[in-house]
């Protein structure tokens, strides 16, 4: 038993391996993720017929609870909440990580780790980690998940001495986990998961919302090693390799993120940039500055009268949910003659990919999506750049202004195209904060309002 129960783990395994490897691209992405559901399935049918596995009803009740709330959550969750929902999904495991690390001090003959007293010291190192990292994991994601579905404040949450105190918690809790697997004393182990679930609030208050996309995948991160602290407490190598291929891919993919907004993961963690959109006023920035305000009919006409069009969507796509008109739109254009693509931000929306999953859901070709070093140079050869709900990843003040907080992070060049076409519901500053000098160029022309309604209107102009 023992033998095929490692052979069909080490399978699970390598198809989980193989639906990380088909996500990394849109086109692969369906079979990354058919890979993955047969990888779980073939998880839990070989540890339900665990020899360790006493009776079914509990496992296939929790299996059943589970699976009903997820498919429930699944049928009825907007594309557009998806960051938020990763969040939530997120903070659930880090609270998992708690209760089974909990679970194994209380009852440690269960697990075979030694008994009550006695408890082996590797075990407790698995413990106290796990429990540490799943308390941050839940209450940090439960921030992150408030930020993004607007419960709570996008902008950043700073104290004097934050900084500090948030070192001396992490040491603090480091120096407690250290007694704790010397004096194996409950009250400890219950400093410890109290320690961790108040950093995991005050590591993620701190950041901004145009931060996000950053801490949605290093909370991914955690949630994996946190996985993977379970899977040493419950000596489940799986779970272990399961945990360490999300957290490993979580931490790579921050790293990616940061390397797109061009800023140092510990630059995002110390102290995020960003706040709300304020969509009720124009800024006090913009002065008497002129600004070109159009209409859904002005932009029908310039972009079929164009030979070829670059589409830049952003949040503000997202939260009118326009995907579906944005293509109609690029339909009606390409029938015309026109060529459009896409252009994606690494950054752009709330999530990694986040643009990519809506334009997938719109069955926008994949050929016409490319990224931001695929299309940057193009920019200036196109005759209209069609930015929809995308604010500080065109800002070119990321280009020249030294003092701007979003200097030195890769934009979309969109201003080089003949016409920028802006969609946005106010002159407001974007998640970052900042002004956007683009609204104000000569090529420029606003198109004020809910991106979908926008979108429609323009294609009714069009036809």
């Amino acid at each position: 038993m023992d033998t095929m129960t490692s052979l069909s783990y080490l399978i699970s395994a390598i198809c989980f391996i193989m639906a990380l490897r088909g996500l990394s691209s849109p086109e692969s992405a369906r079979n990354g993720v058919l890979f993955g559901m047969f990888g779980m399935a073939l998880a839990i049918v070989t540890t339900l017929f665990h020899d360790t596995v006493e009776g079914w009803i509990l496992p296939l009740f929790g299996i059943a609870l589970g699976g009903s709330i997820g498919a429930v959550i699944a049928k009825k969750i907007d594309m557009r909440d998806l960051p938020q929902l990763m969040a939530g999904f997120h903070s659930l495991v880090g609270l998992a990580a708690v209760f089974v690390a909990l679970s194994a001090y209380f009852n440690p003959v269960a697990y075979g780790i030694g008994t009550v007293g006695d408890i082996k010291l590797n075990s407790l190192i698995e413990m106290a980690l796990g429990a540490a990292i799943g308390a941050v994991t839940f209450t940090g994601s439960i921030i992150a998940f408030g930020k993004l579905q607007g419960l709570i404040s996008g902008k950043p949450v700073q104290f004097f001495g934050q900084h500090k105190l948030n070192a001396a918690l992490g040491i603090a809790m480091i120096v407690f986990i250290m007694i704790f697997c010397g004096t194996q004393d409950m009250f400890t182990l219950m400093l410890i998961v109290g320690i961790a679930l108040a950093l995991g609030i005050l590591l993620i208050i701190p950041i901004g919302g145009a931060d996000m996309p950053v801490i949605v995948s290093m909370l991914n991160s955690y949630s994996g090693w946190a996985a993977a602290g379970i899977g040493f407490t419950l000596e489940n190598t799986l779970l272990i390799i399961t945990g360490a291929l999300v957290g490993a891919s979580g931490a790579i993919l921050s790293y990616i993120m940061c390397k797109g907004m061009n800023r140092s993961f510990l630059n995002v963690i110390l102290g995020g940039f960003g706040g709300d959109d304020d969509a009720n006023s124009i800024t006090a920035a913009a002065g008497d500055r002129p600004v070109k305000i159009g209409s859904a009919e002005d932009a029908g006409f310039i972009m079929q009268n164009a030979s070829s069009v670059v589409i830049v969507p952003g949040y503000g796509m997202a939260v009118a949910q326009a995907q579906h008109a944005v293509r109609e739109m690029a339909d009606i254009l390409k029938a015309e003659g026109v060529k459009v693509r896409y252009a994606i931000h690494p950054v752009a929306g709330r999530m990694p990919g986040h643009m990519n999953v809506l334009l997938a859901e719109a069955n926008v070709p994949y050929d016409e999506v490319l990224e931001l070093e695929d299309i940057n140079r193009d920019f200036s050869q196109t005759d209209v750049a069609f930015v929809i709900g995308a604010n500080d990843i065109t800002n070119p003040a990321a280009k020249t202004d030294p003092a701007s907080p979003i200097y030195g992070m890769p934009v979309l060049d969109v201003e080089k195209a003949k016409t920028v076409l802006f969609v946005k519901r106010s002159l407001g500053t974007g998640y970052a904060g900042v002004d956007n000098p683009l609204f104000f160029n000569e090529n420029t022309m606003m198109l004020l309002g809910d991106a979908k309604t926008m979108s429609e209107n323009i294609i009714k102009a069009m036809e």
